[in-house]
């Protein structure tokens, strides 16, 4: 963040990270992991992947007059084109089904995906370093919905590790 940069801007703005991450990982935790953890992979993993099928949203951080105009392109550009990547991995996830090798899909969905998140917060506090107050009306994506998506990844990882460990300790049992 700059040094110029409003305190009380920046400590809403981390408060409201902080909060968004408290809130999501509650819904998370309570109500979505105890309804999938126990359904086979595809099923589990179908309808966070159609949620960030939803991540063309992040254009938003690249769109004059919906972010400020002081919000580094160091920061917007990668997190708007990242998005990009992470719903084009998701529709791929999603088009494969159950399909024999769609496991490598859904790894490579959660890994960019979750990378791209983390990069994005990465860029605006540590890298360009962003003024929370440039976001304008993105200020929402980071606030709320980037919360959402990383909580989401963290159930796609559990839902992969779960699965994995179980279709190998059946085909020990197996054999």
């Amino acid at each position: 963040m700059q040094s110029t940069g409003n305190a009380a801007t920046l400590l809403a703005f981390a408060a409201s990270v902080a909060m968004g991450l408290l809130a999501w990982g509650a819904v998370c935790l309570n109500y979505i992991w105890p309804r999938i953890r126990e359904l086979p992979l595809h099923a589990a993993v179908r309808p966070i992947l159609h949620l960030h099928i939803f991540r063309y949203v992040g254009l938003a951080f690249i769109v004059p007059g919906v972010v400020g105009s002081g919000l580094q392109a160091g920061f917007a550009a990668p997190a708007a084109y990242g998005d990009l990547v992470a719903l084009a991995l998701a529709w791929v996830a999603l088009l494969m089904g159950s399909h024999r090798h769609s496991r490598i899909a859904i790894w490579a969905f959660g890994l960019w995906g979750m990378a791209d998140l983390l990069f994005a917060f990465y860029q605006g506090v540590i890298g360009v370093g962003i003024e929370p107050a440039s976001l304008g009306a993105a200020w929402f994506i980071p606030t709320v919905a980037v919360p959402l998506l990383l909580w989401t990844h963290v159930l796609v990882f559990g839902s992969l590790l779960r699965t994995s460990r179980s279709a190998g300790f059946l085909r020990h049992a197996v054999h």
